[in-house]
Protein backbone atom coordinates (compact mmCIF):
# COMPACT_ATOMS: atom_id res chain seq x y z
CA UNK A 1 0.00 0.00 0.00
CA UNK A 2 1.25 3.49 -1.20
CA UNK A 3 2.17 5.59 2.39
CA UNK A 4 0.27 8.58 2.70
CA UNK A 5 3.19 10.64 3.70
CA UNK A 6 5.55 11.45 0.03
CA UNK A 7 9.08 9.19 0.84
CA UNK A 8 12.14 11.50 0.58
CA UNK A 9 13.24 11.56 -3.14
CA UNK A 10 16.56 10.04 -2.27
CA UNK A 11 14.49 6.85 -0.74
CA UNK A 12 11.92 6.34 -3.09
CA UNK A 13 12.44 3.29 -5.41
CA UNK A 14 12.52 4.24 -8.94
CA UNK A 15 11.86 1.94 -11.66
CA UNK A 16 12.70 2.81 -15.60
CA UNK A 17 9.96 1.13 -17.73
CA UNK A 18 10.70 0.23 -21.51
CA UNK A 19 8.17 -1.34 -23.76
CA UNK A 20 9.17 -2.97 -27.52
CA UNK A 21 7.58 0.39 -28.97
CA UNK A 22 4.31 -1.07 -30.14
CA UNK A 23 1.10 -0.61 -29.18
CA UNK A 24 0.51 -3.86 -27.99
CA UNK A 25 3.53 -3.84 -25.60
CA UNK A 26 2.96 0.12 -24.53
CA UNK A 27 -0.41 -0.15 -23.20
CA UNK A 28 0.73 -3.18 -20.82
CA UNK A 29 3.15 -1.42 -19.93
CA UNK A 30 1.33 1.73 -18.64
CA UNK A 31 -1.12 -0.42 -16.51
CA UNK A 32 2.05 -1.41 -14.95
CA UNK A 33 3.44 2.04 -14.05
CA UNK A 34 0.54 2.91 -12.93
CA UNK A 35 0.14 0.04 -10.45
CA UNK A 36 3.86 0.63 -9.19
CA UNK A 37 3.36 4.48 -8.62
CA UNK A 38 0.26 3.66 -7.14
CA UNK A 39 2.33 1.69 -4.15
CA UNK A 40 4.88 4.37 -4.02
CA UNK A 41 7.29 4.07 -6.61
CA UNK A 42 8.81 7.07 -8.59
CA UNK A 43 8.04 5.89 -12.20
CA UNK A 44 9.38 6.69 -16.08
CA UNK A 45 7.95 5.23 -18.79
CA UNK A 46 10.14 5.29 -22.24
CA UNK A 47 8.45 6.03 -25.17
CA UNK A 48 10.43 5.95 -28.82
CA UNK A 49 10.91 9.36 -29.61
CA UNK A 50 8.64 8.21 -32.89
CA UNK A 51 5.96 7.08 -30.45
CA UNK A 52 5.88 10.22 -28.78
CA UNK A 53 5.36 12.33 -31.64
CA UNK A 54 2.67 10.59 -32.83
CA UNK A 55 1.08 10.44 -29.44
CA UNK A 56 1.13 14.14 -29.13
CA UNK A 57 -0.27 14.80 -32.84
CA UNK A 58 -2.97 12.79 -31.88
CA UNK A 59 -3.76 13.48 -28.26
CA UNK A 60 -1.85 16.89 -27.75
CA UNK A 61 0.60 18.21 -24.69
CA UNK A 62 -2.15 17.04 -22.43
CA UNK A 63 -1.29 12.98 -23.35
CA UNK A 64 2.16 13.24 -21.17
CA UNK A 65 0.27 14.87 -18.07
CA UNK A 66 0.70 12.32 -15.68
CA UNK A 67 -0.85 14.11 -13.22
CA UNK A 68 1.31 13.19 -10.44
CA UNK A 69 4.57 13.87 -9.00
CA UNK A 70 6.72 10.73 -9.05
CA UNK A 71 5.45 9.58 -12.68
CA UNK A 72 7.37 10.69 -15.66
CA UNK A 73 7.55 10.44 -19.26
CA UNK A 74 10.88 10.02 -21.73
CA UNK A 75 11.66 9.35 -24.50
CA UNK A 76 15.02 7.35 -26.55
CA UNK A 77 16.01 7.19 -30.28
CA UNK A 78 14.41 4.15 -31.95
CA UNK A 79 17.09 3.68 -34.16
CA UNK A 80 15.16 4.31 -37.03
CA UNK A 81 15.40 7.59 -39.65
CA UNK A 82 12.73 10.09 -38.00
CA UNK A 83 9.29 10.35 -40.16
CA UNK A 84 6.57 12.14 -39.69
CA UNK A 85 4.60 9.01 -40.96
CA UNK A 86 1.95 7.97 -38.60
CA UNK A 87 1.52 4.82 -39.35
CA UNK A 88 3.56 1.30 -37.55
CA UNK A 89 7.06 1.29 -38.27
CA UNK A 90 8.17 -1.80 -40.04
CA UNK A 91 8.55 -4.12 -37.79
CA UNK A 92 12.08 -6.07 -38.63
CA UNK A 93 13.38 -2.76 -39.59
CA UNK A 94 12.53 -1.33 -35.96
CA UNK A 95 13.53 -4.81 -34.28
CA UNK A 96 16.95 -4.39 -35.76
CA UNK A 97 17.55 -0.54 -35.09
CA UNK A 98 16.30 -0.57 -31.47
CA UNK A 99 19.08 -3.78 -30.67
CA UNK A 100 21.89 -1.83 -32.98
CA UNK A 101 21.33 1.53 -31.04
CA UNK A 102 19.16 0.63 -28.17
CA UNK A 103 21.93 -0.04 -25.81
CA UNK A 104 23.75 3.33 -25.76
CA UNK A 105 20.13 4.78 -25.56
CA UNK A 106 19.09 3.03 -22.74
CA UNK A 107 22.65 3.67 -20.47
CA UNK A 108 21.91 7.47 -21.53
CA UNK A 109 18.55 7.73 -20.50
CA UNK A 110 19.70 5.84 -17.30
CA UNK A 111 22.74 8.15 -16.63
CA UNK A 112 20.65 11.63 -17.49
CA UNK A 113 17.73 10.44 -14.91
CA UNK A 114 20.32 9.72 -12.23
CA UNK A 115 21.85 13.08 -12.42
CA UNK A 116 17.98 15.19 -12.36
CA UNK A 117 17.54 16.95 -9.75
CA UNK A 118 14.99 16.46 -7.73
CA UNK A 119 14.54 12.63 -9.55
CA UNK A 120 15.46 9.96 -7.35
CA UNK A 121 18.30 7.50 -8.80
CA UNK A 122 17.33 4.73 -10.75
CA UNK A 123 16.54 1.38 -8.51
CA UNK A 124 15.40 -1.08 -10.84
CA UNK A 125 15.22 -1.61 -14.49
CA UNK A 126 11.52 -3.59 -16.57
CA UNK A 127 11.83 -4.27 -20.11
CA UNK A 128 10.03 -5.76 -22.95
CA UNK A 129 10.62 -9.65 -22.95
CA UNK A 130 11.02 -8.50 -26.53
CA UNK A 131 14.18 -6.37 -25.68
CA UNK A 132 16.39 -8.41 -23.58
CA UNK A 133 19.67 -6.22 -24.59
CA UNK A 134 18.15 -4.18 -21.82
CA UNK A 135 18.76 -6.63 -19.33
CA UNK A 136 22.68 -6.64 -19.84
CA UNK A 137 22.49 -3.09 -19.80
CA UNK A 138 21.34 -2.86 -16.45
CA UNK A 139 23.25 -5.60 -15.16
CA UNK A 140 26.67 -3.55 -16.52
CA UNK A 141 25.33 -0.44 -14.63
CA UNK A 142 24.93 -2.69 -11.15
CA UNK A 143 20.94 -2.40 -11.50
CA UNK A 144 18.33 -5.25 -11.17
CA UNK A 145 16.81 -5.66 -14.36
CA UNK A 146 13.23 -7.88 -15.19
CA UNK A 147 11.70 -8.54 -18.18
CA UNK A 148 7.73 -8.03 -19.02
CA UNK A 149 6.13 -10.50 -21.05
CA UNK A 150 3.11 -8.23 -22.44
CA UNK A 151 1.58 -10.79 -24.89
CA UNK A 152 -1.75 -13.49 -23.82
CA UNK A 153 -1.21 -16.86 -22.13
CA UNK A 154 -1.35 -18.19 -25.21
CA UNK A 155 0.91 -15.94 -26.92
CA UNK A 156 3.95 -16.86 -24.28
CA UNK A 157 3.23 -20.46 -24.59
CA UNK A 158 4.10 -20.01 -28.17
CA UNK A 159 7.07 -18.03 -27.77
CA UNK A 160 8.13 -20.82 -25.54
CA UNK A 161 7.72 -23.61 -28.30
CA UNK A 162 8.39 -22.14 -31.02
CA UNK A 163 12.07 -23.92 -30.83
CA UNK A 164 9.15 -27.03 -31.35
CA UNK A 165 7.84 -25.11 -34.45
CA UNK A 166 11.00 -25.21 -36.01
CA UNK A 167 11.77 -28.86 -35.45
CA UNK A 168 9.00 -29.97 -36.74
CA UNK A 169 9.29 -28.12 -40.01
CA UNK A 170 6.09 -25.87 -39.95
CA UNK A 171 8.46 -22.80 -39.86
CA UNK A 172 9.86 -21.51 -42.23
CA UNK A 173 6.85 -21.24 -44.09
CA UNK A 174 6.43 -22.87 -47.10
CA UNK A 175 4.03 -21.92 -50.17
CA UNK A 176 0.96 -19.90 -49.91
CA UNK A 177 1.03 -18.48 -46.71
CA UNK A 178 -2.85 -18.15 -45.73
CA UNK A 179 -3.27 -21.43 -46.72
CA UNK A 180 -0.27 -22.77 -44.91
CA UNK A 181 -1.59 -20.70 -41.58
CA UNK A 182 -5.46 -21.94 -41.66
CA UNK A 183 -3.94 -25.45 -41.95
CA UNK A 184 -1.56 -25.49 -39.10
CA UNK A 185 -4.05 -23.83 -36.97
CA UNK A 186 -7.04 -25.79 -37.70
CA UNK A 187 -5.74 -29.37 -38.71
CA UNK A 188 -2.45 -29.86 -37.31
CA UNK A 189 -3.46 -27.64 -33.98
CA UNK A 190 -3.79 -31.22 -31.98
CA UNK A 191 -0.14 -32.26 -33.25
CA UNK A 192 1.51 -29.89 -31.39
CA UNK A 193 2.31 -30.55 -27.32
CA UNK A 194 3.10 -27.58 -24.95
CA UNK A 195 6.32 -28.29 -23.15
CA UNK A 196 7.33 -26.43 -20.17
Amino acid sequence: MASSEPQPVNKQPHVVLIPYPAQGHVNPFLKLAKALHARGFHVTLVHTEYNHGRLLRARGAGAFDAGDEGFRFETIPDGLPPSDLDATQDIWALCEATRRTGPAAVRGLVERLNRTDGVPPVSCVVADGAMGYVVHVAKEMGLPAYLFFTPSGCGFLAYLNFDQLVKRGYVPFKGNLRLYIVYVCIVKSAALTINF
